[in-house]
């Protein structure tokens, strides 16, 4: 009986004492979710990476997690926030955790270009895009132009086979309509549209934001189809030293180098941007160069007071594209076509914070071309002066927005379109009223004033609204807003230059004008599991009056200019999903639809060089056991209507479907990355015949009727003269890269 006993309290106890060890080993962990100010964070996820289970926050940042053992990997995560992967010293009170994120400003959430101060993206009643730095860097290009096809619903289109020169269409316009800023200011306008993207160091670039749709009545003339704004780094942000370079199999060599330093209270930031292409290729035997040569230095320095940034920066660059056999002995002859520019310029721009509501904008740049192409020569020099200053106050039932600008362009060339040296005289005043209702609904209502010294009076309003659930994760906005734009061809459409085609002006050109009205839906979704999917649509319609478009077709020999008597169209639907994965795996794709319409003698057709079908993608792989990263990119371009000499053309009138893929390897080791890949995996390039006459560039050999047009004879049976005006795409095809970068914080 007394061993029975025994027996039977041995047998408690070692029960006792296995429950202890079953809740040490296997245990429900409970706790709180919360930023650094110790606010409930609701829908993060708590996911335990060991044993694949996960929880969501509560409403109040509670959360329950069955099944925890000791030595489980567990990672805390939010949109907005940093992960946090909890250790041992974060589990002394299992059943009362607090566990605190901090902001993640590498997110981007912080955005300017809506209303000139610094907001979050959630909060902008405006539809705003953002792309960090380290987007661009899973497909290395040497220049922003280039870069920005990474961005969907964004393209940049060459404008001629020969020189490469481009311009950056959003939504299927015009690249002209297109406003390209460095930190708020137009500094890249007028002549700098043309080849004044190629040369921005882009080690110095924090973030780029996208707008999509008019922006006139807050940024004035040129901003009619969209912002780009480049946000360069403070010298807060900025790394103390970063070196990246690379090198391409057709031999293209990119350097870009970045540091601050410090000078008494003052802080700097420079860079400079080294590119070189020397190596002519021919690969598809038209006797012309493939890719422009190009030799360019950029050089870019910033220094920061406590209420003043000020910013300068020096270019210069020497390109030249044509027969393989050109040299600079032929420039401006009739031997050998050449296309040769040389581009010199400077630019200097600031903000001073006069107190906490005014501050100031300056800008002041210089650009000078210097070019021949073939035997036409074009030489331009043009100065612009910015001014602005913006008074902002906010309080908690809203935001004010007040201010006036002055723009001074100073413009003379070549071209009968300048007779003598002008001068322009552009103020403004606007004003911006954000209205809250509640923490779900926000209004926003802008107006701009223009006078135009030629052009006179433009108004432009907008209205803007935006409905969020108490998260944010859910979000919609109603964007309407209005559009201008003053137009110089000979600076912004370079086919008016290139070629044997002659430039006719039917009419004074007046100001082109636009609507448009978009809506956007926003929603991020959080599993248990730990992925984070963002889903992002839009639909858009925008309506043009006084639309300048180039006329290719009238007459062959002819480029004619003139405002449409109707109206034009563009209009479709965007959408965008982004995955994030157990912060190793990041998937993301999006798609844009459009429909562009000229509507001319109640005909409606569809404008020359507008897709219908863009598409892009990314596979992001971060390796958890090795130090590589892997990045596959893709752009997928539908087809385009292409502008044919005559209807005896041969070419095809439209071009096929573009798909460009790349694949990217890095390695990783602390401050050294050394990355490398393949771009243009399936080597897409036009067709060999997309200069036409490429033998002939002079038109040497060619027969005209009276009325200067070209006739078909037995050695000319289509009746073609020399044109490099149909283009699509680059000739560059698949190539090798290998690269080295280098920060020291």
């Amino acid at each position: 009986m007394c061993s029975n006993y025994l027996n039977l309290v041995k047998l408690i106890k070692y029960l006792l004492v296995f429950l202890i060890i079953s809740n040490a080993v296997f245990g429900q962990l409970k706790g709180r979710v919360e930023d650094r100010l110790g606010n409930a964070i609701q829908s993060a996820s708590v996911f335990n990476s060991t044993r694949k289970i996960g929880a969501i926050s509560n409403q109040k940042g509670g959360f329950s997690l069955d099944n925890y053992s000791v030595g489980d990997k567990v990672i805390v995560s939010y949109i907005g926030y940093k992960s946090k992967v909890l250790s041992e010293n974060d589990f002394k009170q299992m059943n009362n955790l607090i566990i605190k994120l901090d902001e993640d400003d590498s997110l981007e959430e912080i955005v300017v270009t809506a209303t000139l101060k610094k907001i979050r993206k959630s909060d902008s009643p405006i539809p705003i895009s953002t792309y960090s730095s380290t987007y661009f860097r899973t497909n290395p290009y040497p220049s922003v132009f280039e870069s920005i096809q990474l961005i969907n619903g964004i393209r940049p289109q060459l404008n001629c086979n020969v020189c490469n020169t481009g311009d950056i269409h959003i939504n299927g316009q015009e690249g002209a309509n297109t406003m390209v800023l460095i930190d708020g200011l137009p500094i890249v306008s007028g002549l700098a549209t043309v080849y004044g993207l190629t040369g921005i160091p882009q080690s110095l670039i924090d973030q780029i934001e996208v707008v999509k749709g008019p922006a006139s009545s807050l940024y004035g003339s040129e901003a009619i189809g969209g912002v780009i704004n480049l946000i360069t780094k403070t010298t807060e942000n900025a790394p103390r030293i970063s070196l990246n370079t690379f090198s391409t199999s057709w031999g293209e060599v990119n350097f870009d180098f970045g540091g601050k330093y410090k000078i008494g209270k003052n802080k700097g930031l420079v860079g400079i941007n080294y590119f070189n292409y020397s190596n002519p290729i021919d690969k598809n035997k038209d006797g012309f160069t493939d890719l422009t040569l190009q030799h360019r230095i950029s050089i870019f320095n910033k220094i920061s007071s406590a209420k003043n940034d000020l910013a300068f920066r020096l270019f210069y660059e020497d390109r030249w594209g044509g027969q393989m056999n050109w040299t600079p002995e032929y420039r401006n002859g009739t031997e050998v076509y050449g296309e040769s520019i040389y581009t010199e310029r400077w630019e200097f721009f600031g903000k001073y914070q006069i107190n906490d509501n005014w501050f100031a904008q300056y800008s002041l740049n210089g650009h000078n071309q210097n070019s021949v192409y073939g035997n036409s020569p074009y030489n331009a020099d043009q100065k612009i002066g910015f001014i602005q200053a913006v008074r902002s106050k906010e309080s908690e039932k809203g935001k004010s927005l007040f201010g006036f600008s002055y723009r001074l362009t100073d413009f003379d060339d070549t071209t009968p379109a300048t007779v003598n040296r002008t001068r322009t005289h552009l103020p403004g005043i606007f004003t911006q009223l954000e209205k809250y209702f509640d923490n779900k609904n926000t209004l926003l209502g802008g107006l701009r004033y223009d006078y135009h010294s030629i052009n006179g009076s433009v108004v432009t309003p907008r209205l803007n609204y935006k409905w969020n659930n108490d998260l944010k994760t859910k979000i919609f906005r109603l964007s309407f807003g209005t559009g201008y734009r003053v137009v110089n061809v000979f600076t912004e459409d370079h086919a008016a230059l290139t070629g044997a085609r002659e430039v006719v002006f039917e009419e004074q050109l007046s100001p082109e004008k636009s609507w448009n009205i978009t809506s956007t839906w926003v929603q991020k979704i959080y599993s248990k599991t730990g992925i984070i999917i963002s889903l992002n649509g839009s639909a858009f319609y925008t309506r043009f009056s006084n639309r300048i478009l180039p006329d290719y077709e009238t007459n062959p020999n002819e480029i004619r200019y003139r405002n449409l008597e109707e109206y034009s169209t563009n209009s479709g639907i965007t959408f965008n999903t982004q995955a994030l994965i157990s912060n190793a795996l990041q998937l993301q794709f999006g798609l844009t639809w459009i429909d562009a319409q000229i509507v001319q003698n109640k005909i409606r057709q569809r404008p020359l060089l507008t897709e219908k079908f863009s598409g892009n993608y990314s596979l992001n792989y971060n390796s958890p056991s090795f130090p590589i990263r892997f990045d596959l990119t893709g752009t997928i371009i539908g087809p385009m209507k292409l502008p044919l000499l005559s209807s005896l053309d041969p070419r095809e009138a439209n071009s096929p479907w573009i798909h460009d893929s790349n694949l990217q390897f890095t390695w990783k080791e602390k401050n050294i990355e050394l990355y490398w890949g393949i771009k243009n995996i399936f080597d897409f390039t036009p067709d060999e015949n997309s200069i036409a006459r490429a033998f002939d560039p002079f038109d040497k050999n060619i027969d005209v009727d009276q009325s200067g047009n070209v006739i078909p004879t037995e050695s000319n049976p289509y009746a073609l003269s020399f044109d490099p005006s149909y283009v699509f795409y680059s000739n560059q095809g698949r190539r090798f890269f290998v690269g080295f970068r280098f920060q020291k914080i």
